[in-house]
């Protein structure tokens, strides 16, 4: 599916992210696993990631970042509050709700997008088509996973990967063409290849048949050189239909910033893409994969360390479970400073 907004067009007006406090490095990975700093790197690209403390929710990080965006555009109120998240507090009912009541917003529409990786950007088109059909004037978007609770103690692929973290963004009704314009999407999916990235377990399925699973099976399971293959195969597509829709090239874009899936796809997708490595924005080695909250917390940390400046033109792409793809193109506003998203001292690079 590909969209173009018309003249009532949805405009990014504040920005935030946050990652738990606790870093954790390659060396103090679990002995387990058999994994060294070198094996880390080399593989993915991490050197660091954030893991949330015992008795921290996808909701206590979700409101950590929720409230940075909307003091960075100062604004009290919004009309929607969307929520992207692949590891919910609970399967019912959904996190929206709740994390508007945490943020005072009183009788507000809220509701979940469970897109996995691609979650912020099916976000953005929902939070898009609310504002260009009128429904709402500003919406609240927060991407925010908490994946450490859905790693298996013996999987040390997954384990070496998955991180913590929130971004969101708010956005407000404007004008086609002016700063901080979302111009696009192209959006797809394919679910015949539903079990390359799953949870099996703690669902219906296993409720209907119980005999089939295993503890094993509430835990993340992906086959990662399948997924490696569809993930830079769909956001370069998705990516280059969507820059023919809005009549960018990839000469022109300033910035592109893909899902921080690991290192190595990065790469592939900024080179097939053919946009230079330092206009690829990349924080993997510091955060770790992040989900849903990839992006804005990119994002929030290139806008943090001013890499990020008004009138750029910004390419945005995802792929995830179910399978799910997705791109965004934005035409940077002027933002308020955003804060860091974390204290350790390194910032978003433009490299792949």
């Amino acid at each position: 599916m590909s969209t173009e907004l018309g003249s009532a067009t949805a405009v990014l007006a504040g920005l935030g992210g946050w990652v738990p406090p606790r870093v954790v490095a390659n060396g103090e990975l679990p002995a387990s696993w058999g994994v060294d700093d070198a094996w880390v790197r080399r593989r993915t690209g991490i050197a660091t990631r954030h893991w949330v403390d015992a008795g921290t929710s996808t909701g206590d990080v979700a409101e950590q970042a929720a409230r940075r965006a909307m003091a960075n555009v100062r604004t009290p109120r919004v009309d929607a509050v969307i929520v992207a998240t692949s590891s919910p507090d609970r399967p019912m009912p959904a996190m929206a709700p709740q994390l508007a009541a945490r943020l005072g917003l009183d009788a507000v529409a809220a509701w979940d997008v469970s897109a996995a990786c691609s979650g912020f950007v099916y976000g953005l088109a929902n939070a898009a088509g609310l504002i260009c059909a009128g429904i709402a004037e500003t919406v609240l978007l927060v991407a925010a996973e908490v994946y450490s609770t859905l790693i298996d103690p013996e999987d040390r692929s997954a384990g070496a990967v998955f991180a913590d973290g929130a971004g969101a963004v708010v956005l407000r009704r404007g004008l086609a063409g002016e700063p901080g314009s979302v111009l696009g999407f192209d959006l797809g999916s394919d679910g015949t290849g539903h079990r390359l990235i799953e949870v099996p377990g703690g669902g219906a399925l296993e409720r209907a048949a119980p005999e089939r699973y295993g503890p094993a099976d509430r835990y993340f399971r992906m086959q990662g050189r399948e997924v490696f293959q569809h993930a830079v195969t769909r956001m370069t597509a998705s990516s280059r239909l969507l820059l023919k829709n809005v009549g960018w090239t990839a000469g022109d874009v300033d910035r592109l910033v893909a899902h921080q899936a690991n290192a190595r796809i990065l790469s592939a997708v900024g080179g097939r893409l053919e946009i230079p490595a330092d206009r690829c924005v990349s924080h993997i080695g510091s955060v770790g994969n992040t989900g849903a909250a990839s992006i804005p917390l990119a994002l929030a940390d290139a806008a943090a360390h001013q890499d990020l400046r008004s009138g750029h033109k910004v390419l945005l792409t995802a792929f995830g479970a179910g399978l799910t793809w997705g791109s965004a193109a934005v035409l940077w506003p002027e933002l308020a400073p955003v804060l860091p998203v974390h204290d350790t001292g390194a910032p978003a690079v433009r490299s792949l």
